[in-house]
């Protein structure tokens, strides 16, 4: 596929099904984006349930976020794992935006959970203001209220 400075036209309406972020341990994080955020668990895909985890908020049925311990894909190498390892020890992995109603309260009830917090509300140019957080292995959530 070339690159092109015009928009490429389709027909098709895309829409998000499903991605991937990787955690350090399975369980704590299902706890996490199902007990704090309100995701429900949804039922894991794939040749090998049980290898990771799929949630999503209730108001999004259709999508779904997968959560996977490193290295759990066919073909990755014990160096690739130790790579993918490090790279979410450092906060360099995972990065979701979430649209909230109200920053203010959800920063509230993330901060009292005890979710590690990566900057409090602010107002931002254009009306928006937002707040973040790293989940239990370093991903980054952020909360943006328009």
């Amino acid at each position: 596929m070339t690159r092109t400075s015009r928009p490429v036209r389709t027909s098709t309406n895309l829409r998000l099904s499903s991605c991937t972020l990787a955690v350090h341990d399975l369980d704590q994080a299902l706890g996490f984006y199902r007990d704090l955020l309100g995701f429900e668990a949804r039922p894991a895909v794939g040749p090998e349930p049980g290898r990771w985890a799929s949630v999503g908020p209730p108001s999004q049925p259709d999508v779904h976020l997968l959560l996977e311990p490193p290295g759990t894909r066919p073909g990755v190498t014990p160096g690739d794992r130790r790579a993918i390892e490090n790279l979410l020890a450092k906060g360099l992995l995972g990065h979701l935006v979430f649209v909230t109603d109200d920053c203010a309260a959800t920063f509230e009830r993330m901060a009292a959970a005890g979710a590690e917090v990566m900057q409090e509300p602010i107002d931002r140019p254009g009306g928006v203001r937002d707040c973040a957080f790293l989940d239990p292995s370093g991903n980054l959530l952020r909360f943006v209220q328009r």
